[in-house]
């Protein structure tokens, strides 16, 4: 029994720096905020604001352009030798809840956008800073480890929060309560930080890198050609947090749609999943080198969206179809995470790993843009054009396909070119 213990501790959880740990419960908890209000925002301002579902798209949409901003900002700031990771975080932890502040306070299009204005920046300044730190207390194997338990504390605090704000909606109706909450949770995270996370770079790899930084990564063919497929990827994970609660609420069933409590006991059941397969898609996915674990999510994205799709084609048995597609795109996207970050971490220098990373971000936030105005774009049409859509994002991963393979040719030669 004693060694039974021993090896589940050994196997399972790895041994990291107890920082890695700190930051996951302090991402945990940042998580179950935007859980609360992740896949209730769309259909809040479209159902009870009044808004088109095309306007509240753009208005998603638009917090990836000044996430473009905050990013940029951010791979230079967490390389600089005065802002570092640890300033970076603060600074986007004290923006995010902000911009929170302003979406509970929204009655109009022009207010929605600027909170989420707002918010693209906080969460673009956040992303490099914290992926940075990850990729400072971790190296080789161990790496892909890290990033695999904080995606494993973020995906565990989404599904927290969507049961949590479901069951709340569920009972009060009081949705702006939501984002008041998860305002407070960046707050909360602010303080975590503040209090346990030291500045993790060393002083001889930080200092006045300026635009250098981003022309050494322009110059990385590797790199380029990863954030094609990365972009392809992220507009599929935007379709889950934008498109579908709005296409289930008014578009599943033959039109007639789901409740708030079966559109929240779905979206529990697709995060219950990421979480239950984290750690063992990212053991067994380990085996292979990157490439090819993304292509193993890409496939999984195409038969995850073709399964959607089959609920306005079939015309009956909606619920079953959401749950096989959400189980499956659960999968795909806990594939897809950890790997997409270790790889980048791998690829940058170290005197410019906050630049990588942050292009590695840039990636989300034009897959954010993308992915929402499509999405609202599309459930503005009638059917079978609705339909059509699902079907060809399924088509759309053998693009990706392609050039993750392309991907795979450049890291073997890049290797052998290694003396």
């Amino acid at each position: 029994m004693k060694f039974f213990r021993s090896y589940w501790w050994t196997h399972w959880i790895p041994a990291l720096d107890p920082q890695v740990w700190i930051l996951a419960v302090g991402r945990l908890l940042s998580q179950m905020g935007t859980g609360f209000t992740l896949y209730f925002l769309q259909i809040f301002f479209v159902n009870q604001v009044g808004l088109t579902a095309t306007s509240v798209g753009v208005a998603i949409g638009s917090a990836s352009i000044s996430g473009v901003v905050g990013r940029v900002l951010s791979g230079s700031m967490t390389d600089s030798w005065w802002w570092g990771r640890r300033r970076t975080l603060l600074l986007s932890l004290s923006i995010s809840a902000i911009a929170a502040g302003l979406i509970a306070i929204a009655n109009s299009f022009w207010m929605l956008v600027l909170g989420n204005v707002v918010m693209g920046l906080g969460v673009g300044l956040y992303w490099p800073s914290t992926e940075a730190i990850i990729a400072d207390l971790s190296a080789g194997r161990q790496r892909q480890e890290a990033f695999t338990i904080t995606r494993f504390a973020d995906s565990a605090g989404l599904g927290l929060g969507v049961i949590l704000g479901g069951s709340w909606i569920a009972l009060t109706q009081a949705y702006r309560a939501l984002f008041i909450i998860d305002a407070v949770s960046f707050v909360i995270f602010f303080w975590v930080v503040y209090f346990t996370i030291t500045e993790t770079s060393h002083p001889h790899t930080r200092g006045r890198h300026g635009w250098q930084g981003w022309i050494l990564a322009s110059r990385d063919r590797r790199l380029r050609t990863y954030i094609v497929a990365n972009i392809l990827i992220t507009t599929y994970l935007a379709q889950i947090h934008s498109t579908m609660p709005l296409y289930f609420k008014n578009f599943a069933q033959q039109g007639v749609g789901l409740s708030e409590m079966v559109i929240t006991g779905l979206f529990s059941w697709h995060l219950g999943a990421s979480v239950a397969s984290q750690l063992p898609i990212a053991r067994y996915l380990r085996r292979w080198g990157y490439p090819q674990g993304l292509m193993v999510s890409v496939g999984l994205w195409g038969i995850g969206f073709l399964s959607i799709g089959m609920i306005g084609i079939v015309g009956r048995g909606a619920l079953i179809w959401a749950i096989v597609g959400l189980g499956i795109l659960a999968l795909a996207t806990v594939a897809y995470m950890p790997i997409a970050s270790a790889l980048v971490a791998d690829l940058a220098p170290t005197t410019v790993r906050g630049v990588y990373l942050s292009i590695n971000s840039l990636c989300w936030a034009v897959g954010y843009f993308i992915g929402p105005t499509l999405g609202g774009i599309a459930l503005d049409q009638r059917q079978p054009w609705i339909n059509f859509y699902w079907l060809g994002l399924a088509l759309s991963v053998s693009v990706a396909f392609v050039i993750l393979r392309h991907l795979q040719q450049l890291l073997v030669i890049s290797h052998q070119n290694v003396p």
